[in-house]
């Protein structure tokens, strides 16, 4: 999410939201009070997808640093595969 675009989409918003919110009910401090409301919902939700992004992000780096765990993952696959199926696809030669 790069900030300034969020910015200038979230100025955007309100203001259309303000002018829908006048035109609906003809009095200007219930349109800047609802849309004062709609500003503080939307930096909210802003806030929460930052936070979802920084905890992906932790937690994608987290597992790439654990060399133990990947360990722990290859070997779960490889117990998965047959001896017999493993050795057919050995290449033996005098080179």
């Amino acid at each position: 999410m790069y900030a300034p675009k969020v910015f200038v989409s979230m100025m955007c918003v309100l203001l259309v939201f303000a002018a829908a919110s006048y035109l609906m009910t003809g009095s200007l401090v219930i349109a800047l009070v609802q849309t004062l409301a709609c500003a503080i919902i939307l930096q909210i939700g802003y806030f929460i997808g930052v936070l979802y992004l920084v905890r992906r992000e932790k937690a994608s780096r987290e597992s790439a640093s654990d060399p133990a765990q990947h360990l722990r993952g290859r070997a779960t696959r490889n117990a998965d595969v047959p001896a017999d199926a493993a050795a057919t696809n050995l290449k033996i030669t005098d080179g």
